[in-house]
């Protein structure tokens, strides 16, 4: 595996670990590692089995490859989370969970994508190819 897909793989599972961390402390659950595993576990899964469907090595960067995986991520997620773990998927957390997903899998992916259109642009101008 490159460094760009390893890259973009642990900025995945990063906004992943951020949502979970933000919610646990939101609702004044505790901060443990052990916690924060079992919470993310099943979107890591869910994110494990977008990236394979959607082939995420191939174009790991790719805004498109963002929105592949996102849909993917919360439902697999929401699934594992319900039936396997045994948690809530109450539709507020499901909406949350949805946008939540989607600005970190998508925004990091839309930011890396200005920045090097930036550096590759003239004098460090933003193109607009």
């Amino acid at each position: 595996m490159n460094k760009r897909t390893l890259l973009a793989a642990a900025l995945d599972v990063a906004s992943i670990i951020v949502f979970v961390a933000i919610g646990r402390r939101e609702h004044d659950e505790s901060g443990a590692l052990a916690g924060i595993a079992e919470t993310a576990a099943p979107f890591l899964i869910g994110l494990l089995v977008a990236w394979v469907a959607a082939k995420g090595w191939k174009h790991p960067a790719s805004i498109f490859t963002g929105l592949a995986i996102w849909p993917t991520t919360v439902l697999v997620g929401m699934i594992f989370r319900r039936l396997v773990f045994d948690a809530g998927t109450a539709p507020a957390f499901v909406v949350v969970a949805t946008l939540f997903t989607g600005m970190c899998l998508i925004g990091w992916r839309v930011v890396a994508r200005l920045v090097r259109r930036r550096s590759d642009a003239p004098g460090g101008a933003v193109s607009v190819r």
